[in-house]
């Protein structure tokens, strides 16, 4: 697996993992006032300074970015020829300047209706005069979102929304939202459009700021102490063995941050960027199996933390929800699109984030982890990546499952394999917590969906696509094709 350039925590040596036996009740969620929605055209949220520490005050203004929200207007008529004579006109804006933006989506008020109609962007490269060619926005997003009935769903923030779309560093921005026509034969008599279209216009803001390098100190007789260190280096998520021991340096962290940390504190030190991989023996002796049972459970993957990718934790609600196990994985693509590289994998996912919580009104990043074209696994929706954190991802089939997004849209272009040999260790892993078999079935309980009424008992793979529990293009025919491998893969790794 390829070494991503994140902050090391200087972990040299892992915890025992203590599997979760019983699993919280579901939380009732919390709003915080950070989750209102910011106005149009506002930028990043202040900072008190005065109330935070330094330390703390650096970090919440480094995660900070911002959205802007703008409405769109009518359309005299389509902006060019290529949508056809006689075209219903929609909504848009002409081209202009913005501040700083690397994602767009569109999203409007009611949850409940559905964008019969194409959205397309074309954006001009930051600092320059290059504007970009049509690029199409996916609009049937409504199948990666909380359960109905469930209290995220019925949180009254909830908005539609398209899927989001990753177009890089960007200043100048054109939209068009044309709806699809009534009746074929007549092209002016259009479906209508949902209310209060807004574009929204996503500053991930930056990476994480790298921590000054400490001096190391020859490798003392004794265990390292559990802490934050502040060493910096490009961390391979399987790093060999450290020669030296770092200084360790305390850290202040917000109590969110702290709060999305101590979930893994069993894992990795308090305020650690990355939990480190361990092989399949030590894994073993981790996960405390019983003496004489045949432990099929895949070795523990290097996992990038909300910390190290760089997640504002003051934009979540601040309550953590779960359900009592894992039984399924359904894998998605972002369909955020290819263009990006893996060192603004981070970014991407801080956008996601942003528009996610600020755009959608959902309560946190919808998946439970994410996978970049490069194979760096990162974790998702806040709660712990070892317990069963209810997710957002598979309308009507998020309780007992976990959702995995591989960073990319994989339609018509093939998933890298490294993404693929990612998913497998992934849930060769997380799988083996619960006792899942990869390769296996299962049967689920369909919270309502566009493919299975609310109550159907629907038997589907253990590693499903989304396809599988709703009638949709996810996670793209390419990639959907692979999951085969990725089955076989990691039932492999588990040992069975």
């Amino acid at each position: 697996m390829r070494a991503l350039l994140v902050t090391s925590v200087g972990v040299t040596c892992a915890a025992a993992l203590t599997l979760p036996l019983a699993a919280p009740a579901l939380s009732a969620p919390v709003r915080p006032p950070s989750q209102a929605a910011e106005s149009p055209g506002s930028g990043p949220p202040s900072v008190r300074a005065a109330e935070l520490p330094v330390a703390a005050s650096r970090a919440a203004t480094e995660a900070a970015g911002s959205t802007q929200s703008l409405p769109l207007e009518p359309l005299a008529a389509p902006s060019d020829r290529s949508m056809g004579a006689g075209a219903a006109a929609g909504q848009g804006l002409e081209r202009r300047t913005a501040r700083p933006f690397s994602l767009v989506g569109v999203v409007w008020d009611d949850a409940d209706a559905e964008l019969h109609g194409t959205v397309q962007v074309r954006t001009r490269a930051a600092g320059s005069a290059d504007w970009s060619g049509w690029q199409d926005v996916e609009t049937h997003n409504a199948e990666h979102t909380a359960d109905l009935g469930s209290d995220e769903r019925s949180s009254g923030s909830v908005r539609g929304a398209t899927a989001p779309l990753w177009v890089g560093d960007s200043d100048g921005v054109e939209v068009r939202v044309l709806p699809e026509a009534a009746d074929p034969q007549n092209r002016s008599a259009a479906v209508p459009l949902p209310e209060g279209l807004r574009l929204e216009l996503v500053d991930p803001g930056p990476d994480p700021a790298p921590e000054p390098a400490a001096e190391t100190a020859p490798e003392p007789a004794r265990a390292a102490p559990v802490g934050r260190t502040a060493t910096t280096a490009a961390f391979a998520l399987n790093p060999a063995p450290p020669t030296t021991t770092p200084v360790v340096v305390p850290e202040v962290l917000t109590a969110e941050s702290e709060a999305a940390s101590a979930v893994n504190a069993e894992l990795a030190p308090l305020g650690a960027s990355v939990i480190p991989a361990l092989t399949k023996a030590e894994t073993e002796e981790a996960a405390n199996v019983a003496a004489g049972a045949k432990p099929y459970i895949g070795p523990r993957p290097g996992i990038v933390t909300r910390k190290g990718w760089g997640a504002d934790e003051k934009l979540r609600e601040r309550q953590f929800a779960y359900t009592k196990t894992v039984k399924a994985a359904f894998v998605h693509h972002s369909a955020t699109g290819n263009n990006y590289t893996c060192k603004q994998a981070p970014s991407v996912l801080r956008s996601i984030y942003r528009y996610h919580v600020k755009s959608s009104g959902w309560r946190d990043f919808g998946y439970n982890f994410a996978v970049d074209k490069c194979g760096n696994i990162y974790e998702g929706r806040a709660g712990g990546v070892t317990k069963a954190v209810l997710g957002a991802h598979t309308l009507g089939f998020n309780t007992n499952t976990m959702g995995i997004a591989v960073l990319g849209s994989y339609s018509s272009t093939n998933p890298p394999a490294a993404a693929v040999t990612a998913v497998s260790k992934l849930t060769a892993w997380k799988l083996g917590l619960f006792g899942a078999n990869p390769k296996g079935k299962v049967t689920l309980t369909s919270g309502g969906s566009n493919k299975y009424k609310a109550g159907a008992k629907v038997k589907m793979n253990v590693i499903s696509g989304h396809r599988d529990g709703f009638a949709t293009e996810c996670p793209g025919a390419r990639l959907y094709k692979k999951l085969g491998t990725a089955r076989t893969s990691s039932a492999k790794l588990q040992g069975r």
